[in-house]
């Protein structure tokens, strides 16, 4: 039997849940095993109890308790990609220094693996090592239909430290949404908590006033396309899962192509694109070492037709970052 251990949580197996966690590390250890550890306060996460669903950040510590020896951590394996799929990733590289990346993520690219989901960037990160001795390392994630500015730390110092950014909030997020129909009022902050709810069709977020988590979220009207569309540009203060998409329904105009959200009232007639028009325009944050680093990733291919067909201009006043204090 082995001793206690304790072991950090990697930039990549950020957002995972503890119990998917413990299943990738110690395979043989059952899942009952596990909850009578958690029960007994014997799994500590940062020196805190932790349940099973508890989602993992990266650079925190999980203590492990004595176990049994066939159930010590084994490596997972890294998948191996196609250069073409290796060239594709790198030109969606926006920055790049000795501490950090940015990558533009193409909509329908999942962050991590899970059920069913087999191509994923967690798997293609050695194809953005380039000079680095380290594997990059995932420091936040999006949504798979989501695209935009993500970034990747180059060695765990750096994703300790955006890791810190990103949980104290110093670090900024602008996104870029279509919704359907015009908010009212045309610029505001909405605070409606948000929980989990159970469900056939995968994960999905409900506003739950008693039992949810604070999510906040900061919108404002960019144009219009009369009373059809709006462009919002979007900052949301908290990370909760599928905040903006939450909170874009429950203001009555749910995000362009957000089905599981908006059911049928997220799709426009007409030529327009029913992928999700959600978009992760920028992100700025202390960068290690002192300065500041500002991202900015340009609109996918179907958003970009939608501006057009709408007659958005890109460059129109409003569309940056909002101000905390409205």
């Amino acid at each position: 039997m082995t001793g206690v251990q304790t072991l950090t949580v990697e930039g990549e197996e950020a957002g995972q849940r503890l119990d998917r966690w413990f299943k990738r590390h110690f395979p043989v250890l059952t899942h009952g095993r596990l909850e009578k550890m958690l029960r007994t306060g014997q799994v500590r996460v940062d020196g805190r109890r932790a349940r099973a669903n508890t989602r993992l950040e990266a650079g925190q510590s999980v203590r492990i308790p004595p176990i049994e020896p066939e159930a010590r951590p084994v490596p997972s394996p890294v998948p191996s990609i196609s250069k073409a799929e290796a060239d594709a990733l790198r030109a969606t590289v926006l920055f790049r220094d000795d501490l950090l990346l940015a990558i533009n993520k193409p909509p329908g690219l999942a962050v991590q693996g899970g059920t069913g989901t087999r191509r994923h960037l967690d798997a293609m990160l050695d194809a953005l090592r380039f000079d680095a001795a380290e594997r990059p390392r995932l420091v936040h994630r999006l949504d798979k239909d989501t695209s935009g500015v993500l970034l990747l730390a180059r060695n765990r110092k750096a994703a300790a430290q955006l890791t810190s950014a990103f949980r104290s909030r110093a670090a900024r997020k602008l996104y870029w949404a279509v919704v359907v129909g015009v908010p009212r009022p045309r610029q505001g902050r909405i605070d409606r908590p948000l929980a989990k709810a159970p469900g056939r069709q995968g994960e999905r977020m409900v506003l739950d006033q008693e039992d949810g988590k604070r999510a906040v979220s900061l919108y404002r009207v960019v144009e219009h396309a009369g009373k059809r569309a709006a462009w919002l540009a979007l900052e949301p203060l908290t990370g909760r899962t599928h905040q903006l998409r939450v909170h874009a329904a429950a203001l009555g105009t749910p995000i362009l192509g957000d089905g599981k959200y908006g059911g049928s009232g997220a799709f426009l007639t007409g030529s327009l694109s029913r992928k999700l028009h959600l978009h992760a325009r920028a992100i700025r944050m202390p960068r290690p070492g002192g300065d500041w680093l500002e991202v900015t990733a340009p609109l996918p291919r179907h958003m970009q037709a939608t501006w057009r067909f709408l007659g958005f201009d890109e460059g129109a006043g409003g569309a940056g970052f909002l101000d905390p204090a409205k």
